[in-house]
């Protein structure tokens, strides 16, 4: 988020522990697995001016973003709870919890003006360095300012609080000068912010971290247009097809590209295609829904099982490519 996600933190900022000055090397600060349960859907600004790019200047995040989004694929997930840990040792000095996990299209801008990061806390890691995780679940934070906290340890969880629209943690790594000045910095290039995406830096995290410009976030099944807050929110799982009513099915990515091919297809119990959509995309995006199918024929749907597939090509090569089935009674 922006650089006002870190007002209102302020009045809750404890004395800083005193420390050897060092650059930190950081941990996955999230118990999920990168690529399969969890994804980096927005990286930090690089670019000065208007124009996005991220270290790899690549288009994946926005303008002006100075932390990398860990986001969950769905809310279901988020629901279950996936802990937010403490990314390298360091004393808890801001902390906020209490606000609720509402998409800031349903809740309003108004309503997250000075807590843009909602529920969050803040560590100092010494010689200056301090870590940010925000947009946690509302009730789950575990400490409190003063706590000396162990890379690894629990902080809370993901959540969707402030000025958010998906399940996430907004890490974000920043460094006080002299002046008390927070100057953030990418943690995949060591570089302050917006420094320029072609410049060679050096990446903090203790561990490989692999670069995933385009992945699939969810897909499914459902009997119509598909009403995507009740997909993330995972209510389409159990979902049966019935003989009248139309099959469609549905899926969400991130990363897609102008140019990307995009085929969906709906195999009936017998293995034949009973729907296929082929389309060419036209622009670039970073979050990405389709859904794609038909009515039910005059005579009904065949009982049985329906096998959807979602295939997404670029340069000739699969990026995606992934089945779903629904059984239609």
């Amino acid at each position: 988020m922006l650089r006002s996600a870190l007002i209102g933190l302020v009045l809750l900022v404890a004395p800083a522990a005193s420390a050897q000055e060092q650059e930190p090397r950081f941990a996955w600060p999230a118990v999920c697995t990168l690529g399969e349960s969890c994804f980096i859907q927005n990286y930090v600004d690089a670019e000065p001016g208007p124009r996005f790019g991220n270290f790899r200047c690549d288009r994946l995040g926005y303008n002006g973003d100075n932390g990398t989004d860990i986001r969950l694929r769905d809310l279901a997930t988020m629901r279950r709870g996936v802990d937010v840990l403490a990314a390298a040792d360091g004393t808890v000095v801001g902390v906020r919890d209490g606000e609720p996990d509402i998409s800031v299209k349903e809740r309003g801008a108004d309503a997250v003006k000075g807590k843009m990061g909602g529920n969050a806390v803040i560590i100092d890691h010494g010689g200056g360095w301090r870590t940010r995780y925000a947009h946690m679940k509302q009730g789950s934070v575990r400490v409190k300012p003063g706590d000396v906290v162990k890379t690894g340890q629990t902080l809370g969880q993901i959540g969707l609080s402030g000025n958010t629209e998906f399940p996430h943690v907004e890490f974000s790594v920043f460094k006080e000068d002299a002046g008390e000045k927070a100057i953030f910095i990418d943690p995949f290039s060591a570089l302050p912010v917006e420094s320029g995406c072609e410049k060679t830096g050096h990446s903090l995290w203790a561990m490989d971290v692999p670069y995933i410009p385009t992945a699939l976030l969810i897909a499914g099944f459902a009997a119509g247009p598909t009403d995507w807050e009740t997909a993330r929110r995972g209510e389409y799982a159990d979902i049966k097809g019935g003989r009248n009513a139309p099959l469609v099915m549905w899926a969400e990515s991130f990363g897609v590209r102008a140019g990307d091919i995009q085929t969906v297809t709906i195999a009936g119990p017998d293995g034949k295609p009973v729907h296929r959509d082929r389309t060419v995309l036209a622009d670039s995006k970073n979050l990405w829904s389709v859904f794609s199918g038909r009515r039910a024929p005059a005579e009904g749907w065949t009982p049985g099982i329906y096998t959807g597939r979602y295939q997404l090509e670029r340069n000739g090569a699969p990026v995606i490519d992934t089945e779903r089935q629904v059984q239609v009674q």
